[in-house]
């Protein structure tokens, strides 16, 4: 619900470390619920309308210009609706949603394209969607400078360095994946296993999540209960919700909580946003010395991030040649 989240104003100066400050607000959120809100983060409510806009324009295009923009095995490009399938346990189909994945372009001839999560875009062309591309690169990077301050403020309620996650092989050359989502207005049925998207906790480090003014969010605080017990999550035009991902969960050795989360469709067509953030293909993703101790060892391995990544995406999509029949 609403009162369990915390707004936190990202570009109001740190203060020192007491109660007052942004980063204090932050850890009792991150402790509770894995989710918060930001607000005041220095996007423009109307860039933040042209974003969604243009979102719009390209989730009305017919179905057969929008599969020549398939996903490629970079996971840029369009993904159709029942393409991620994300809680096998609960869900009969896929995800009742569609979606567009846009990643940190890297020139084809570079060869950091050759990584993973790297290499150039796919993008509408200009003449059916003119001025698309320039809006979402610019959505790309000022997202990628929000995500920035929040981290500083997390690294801090870790009670590390400010600037602990700003270093060149974590957020200096991040993963960072803008996502439009489009919710075509199925009305979910839990009963059933019909959902919007199904339960699941997001892969990296954060979330920037931007949504119109259509419910359907949820979360649940421990996964483990049964039944689990669900909250909405309600939309704040203009603010991102932010959530903490698996791999800030594993770094923080379980003190972060990765909330399980889900979208259930009212019948209403849903627009959302989201900006999924994470550290450099080679980073080592291993315990904070700020949580571990004797009596609470690590928990888990250190992986690096490109290995971590590539396998949660491979175990939540449908292959590729699925589609061959669509392509020909």
């Amino acid at each position: 619900s609403l009162h369990e989240l915390v707004h936190l104003c990202l570009y109001v100066p740190v203060a020192p470390k007491n109660s007052c400050s942004p980063w204090y607000f932050a850890k009792q959120a991150c402790l509770d619920s894995g989710f918060f809100y930001v607000i005041n983060h220095g996007i423009s409510p109307e860039f933040m309308d042209e974003v969604f806009a243009q979102s719009t324009k390209l989730f009305r295009l017919p179905l057969t210009e929008k599969m020549k923009l398939l996903r490629n095995e970079k996971h840029r490009g369009y993904t159709p609706t029942l393409d991620e399938h994300l809680d096998h346990e609960n869900q009969v189909n896929g995800d009742y949603k569609e979606g567009y994945y846009i990643g940190v372009e890297v020139p084809e001839d570079d060869p950091e394209a050759q990584r993973p999560f790297y290499g150039p875009n796919r993008w509408p062309a200009p003449e059916i969607l003119p001025g698309w591309r320039q809006t979402m690169e610019r959505y790309h990077q000022e997202a990628l400078g929000v995500a920035k301050a929040v981290a500083r403020v997390i690294a801090l309620a870790l009670d590390l360095e400010a600037d602990f996650f700003d270093k060149p092989e974590m957020l200096g050359k991040p993963i960072a994946t803008l996502r439009l989502l489009h919710y075509e207005g199925q009305v979910s049925d839990p009963s059933k296993g019909i959902f919007g998207a199904g339960a699941h906790s997001d892969y990296g480090l954060i979330t920037l999540l931007a949504t119109d003014e259509v419910p359907g969010l949820q979360i649940c605080k421990d996964r483990d209960a049964k039944p689990r017990i669900w909250e909405d999550v309600a939309p704040l035009k203009g603010a991102f919700i932010v959530n903490i991902g698996d791999m800030l969960e594993r770094w923080s050795n379980c003190y972060f909580r990765s909330t399980l989360h889900r979208v259930l469709g009212n019948g209403q067509e849903r627009y959302s946003i989201a900006y999924f953030v994470e550290p450099s293909h080679d980073c080592l993703v291993e315990c904070l010395p700020t949580c571990k101790s004797e009596k609470n060892p690590p928990k888990f391995p250190p992986v690096r991030c490109q290995t971590y990544l590539t396998q949660r995406y491979n175990d939540t999509h449908t292959d590729l040649s699925s589609y061959k029949n669509h392509l020909l």
